[in-house]
């Protein structure tokens, strides 16, 4: 049986031309990060209803092209048409509810979000179900804030890179995945600086050549930087089953 992994947004963290930033959907039904644009492509969709019938949404960081858009998304549940489906679950990073609050408190209101969602942390490590589905986070390089990667185990396995640096984790994280979805942002690794936070391309096929895993997927790229030849690309709108 295959998985079905829809790519709804997959700029950086500037939009790509009509693009969204981060949110990938397996299986129609659990979004994994939810950046900006990424809640009107989901209202696109044949068969939303104008709104998205998502069951759970899982965050890796709280750079804002990763979780931007549920701040619309709570004022479409809460006011639009939402309101008449059920609370999808949230699952924020460790620590992220408190780093939240003083934002969450001028956008709109602490409880925000638990006015929208069911909402709680995951932990580091520990495996947590979602939407029918295993999710394992796993810290990875980001700068100096927080970030994850998760490995979603279903009838196959997903690996999703969040937004990172080279690292023995995400080796981890990778290790054996059907697919591996990994994000390629840079062009020139030097130009990352001393704390990196991304990887060029060549560091992301070098990962997944590292892990194992059987088919490798370039996402977070700008479209100015072209891809090498013979990696496969993500762009908003692709379909893959893996």
């Amino acid at each position: 049986m295959t998985v079905r992994l829809d790519i709804i947004g997959s700029s950086p963290a500037w939009p790509n031309p009509g693009g969204a930033c981060s949110g990938y959907l397996v299986e129609g039904r659990l979004l994994l990060d939810c950046g900006p644009g990424v809640l009107a492509k989901l209202r696109e969709r044949p068969g939303t209803d104008g709104w998205p019938d998502v069951e759970a949404i899982a965050i890796t960081h709280l750079h804002l092209d990763h979780w931007g858009d549920l701040v619309p998304w709570v004022w479409g549940s809460l006011f639009g048409p939402g309101a008449e489906h059920p609370k999808p679950e949230l699952r924020l990073p460790p620590g992220a509810r408190a780093a939240l609050l003083p934002i969450l408190a001028q956008l709109g209101g602490e409880d925000m979000l638990e006015r929208a969602f069911e909402v709680d942390e995951y932990e580091s490590g520990r495996p947590f179900e979602l939407a029918g589905l295993t999710l394992t986070a796993l810290p990875v390089v980001h700068y100096t804030i927080p970030a994850f990667g998760f490995r979603v185990v279903g009838e196959r396995t997903l690996a999703y890179s969040g937004d990172t640096g080279p690292c023995n984790e995400l080796l981890e994280l990778a290790q054996g995945a059907d697919l591996f979805l990994c994000e390629a942002t840079l062009d020139d690794p030097d130009s990352d600086g001393p704390r990196r936070g991304h990887l060029s391309a060549d560091e992301a096929r070098a990962a997944g050549g590292g892990s194992g895993t059987r088919r490798l997927v370039l996402t977070h790229r700008p479209d100015e930087r072209t891809a090498p030849p013979g990696i496969e690309l993500a762009h908003d709108g692709l379909e893959l089953s893996f």
